[in-house]
């Protein structure tokens, strides 16, 4: 923290504590307001992923108390990052001064002020509110009763008659409750149709697997995520004629539930001068294998890319792991051994994850290597852990399994791209 903010953050103290005129005068429309609409109701709307609207003066009364808490305790908003590490376009975190506002104004009796100050909410992150294409799974889909993860695919046909280059895309669960993270791929080949309402323990899905896709990670939906978006002059290439391969997981559930979730697509309507390029650190990328974590153990792995043979420009990075994840770190260390920091994730939660998306084009140079590490705790101590008592955990989709992935997007490096800072469409505006 700045020593400037320092001494702001004293002086509001000293001031509300003596019951002046500007505790007196802090109300909701003027001063608590702006601070709710850009940190909390990007979710706390209705179609989106909190479980309640904070849209209304009401809404925050009736829930004062809690709001207190949380926003004190900065458990919300939710945002894992370590901003001493690094800033991203989509960071959510409260300052010091923004606790002590919400904090004191709750205190100080919720004063709701001159609705004429009232701030309108934002029509979305997007030049245009109506989608180019927007795709809905063909049927609703029944979600088994059952104790058990389920895991399905959807074959979505784009009906794309010539390239395009995606600026945005958004995911939209149909069922909040059950829908618990979605992958989105793209196929080009039309070889990929019968996998439709498929389940990743069919045996058949093997052969689908074998097709090679021109997209093995088109974006990837958690809670808590935002819509993807992509900077002026670059977009994610779909070919003509391709489809959309949509993976859902479902969570356990005890009574009938269905879901029909649909994805909208934003295409660019500006020239592109360049694709945008994914590149994956899986399981096999780590180093030190194998891959498993023993019952009543900490371990910790480390995964390493390949040398990059070009200048490439990160926008984003993701980084993935399940219930054991406790600690993610990931940076570049270029052929002088500088090293560039790009995520660092001290207190994993498996129920926050989102795409990080940097401020600007992060400059990674011809040479770099990539590395990424992560800690996962299989012991009693850890309480996200999914067996009491423990159990040898290996790699596996389902959530009682393991992963350790980090998913990046760049594109090639053009001249001073370091000097591009990003602008959300809200900037624009």
């Amino acid at each position: 923290m700045f020593d400037s903010e320092r001494v702001i953050i004293c002086f509001i103290w000293l001031m509300m504590s003596s019951n002046s005129a500007f505790s007196q005068n802090l109300n909701y429309y003027e001063n608590i307001q702006p601070i709710i609409y850009e940190n909390c109701v990007p979710c706390h709307q209705p179609g989106q992923a909190g479980p309640f609207s904070l849209l209304a003066y009401d809404d925050i009364t009736i829930r004062s108390k809690m709001i207190q808490y949380v926003v004190s305790q900065r458990y919300m908003p939710p945002w894992q990052a370590d901003p001493t590490y690094r800033h991203y376009l989509n960071e959510r975190v409260l300052t010091d001064l923004e606790i002590v506002l919400i904090t004191e104004w709750i205190s100080e009796g919720m004063v709701e002020g001159n609705k004429t100050k009232e701030r309108l909410p934002s029509k979305g992150l997007y030049h245009k509110t109506v989608p180019d294409v927007s795709l809905a799974m063909g049927e609703s889909y029944d979600i088994p009763k059952t104790n058990r993860d389920d895991f399905r695919f959807f074959h979505l046909p784009m009906d794309i008659k010539e390239l395009r280059y995606l600026r945005a895309i958004e995911f939209i669960p149909g069922n909040k409750r059950y829908v618990h993270h979605s992958r989105m791929m793209v196929d080009s080949t039309q070889k990929m149709s019968g996998i439709d309402g498929m389940s990743e323990l069919d045996p058949k899905v093997y052969e689908f697997q074998k097709v090679a896709l021109a997209d093995e990670f088109l974006y990837g939906w958690v809670p808590g995520s935002f819509p993807l978006f992509f900077p002026d002059g670059v977009g994610k290439r779909l070919e003509p004629h391709s489809d959309l391969i949509l993976n859902i997981h479902y969570a356990p559930n005890g009574r009938d539930q269905r879901d029909q979730s649909k994805i909208n697509l934003y295409f660019t309507d500006k020239p592109v001068k360049r694709e945008v390029k994914t590149l994956i650190l899986r399981e096999n990328d780590i180093i030190n294998q194998p891959f498993y974590l023993p019952a009543n153990q900490i371990s910790n792995f480390t995964m390493k890319s390949k040398v990059l043979e070009n200048d490439i420009s990160m926008i984003s990075v993701m980084p993935h792991m399940h219930f054991l994840g406790k600690y993610f770190e990931s940076y570049a260390v270029t052929e002088n051994r500088d090293t560039i920091p790009l995520i660092r994730i001290p207190d994993w939660d498996f129920n926050w994850q989102t795409m990080y998306q940097f401020t600007h084009y992060l400059k990674i140079p011809e040479g770099s290597v990539i590395y990424a590490k992560a800690r996962y705790d299989n012991t009693i101590n850890n309480p996200m852990n999914q067996f009491i008592p423990p159990k040898d955990i290996g790699y596996g989709w389902h959530t009682v399994s393991e992963m350790m992935n980090l998913i990046c997007y760049y594109v090639d490096y053009k001249k001073r791209d370091e000097r591009h800072y990003f602008r959300t469409e809200i900037d624009k505006k």
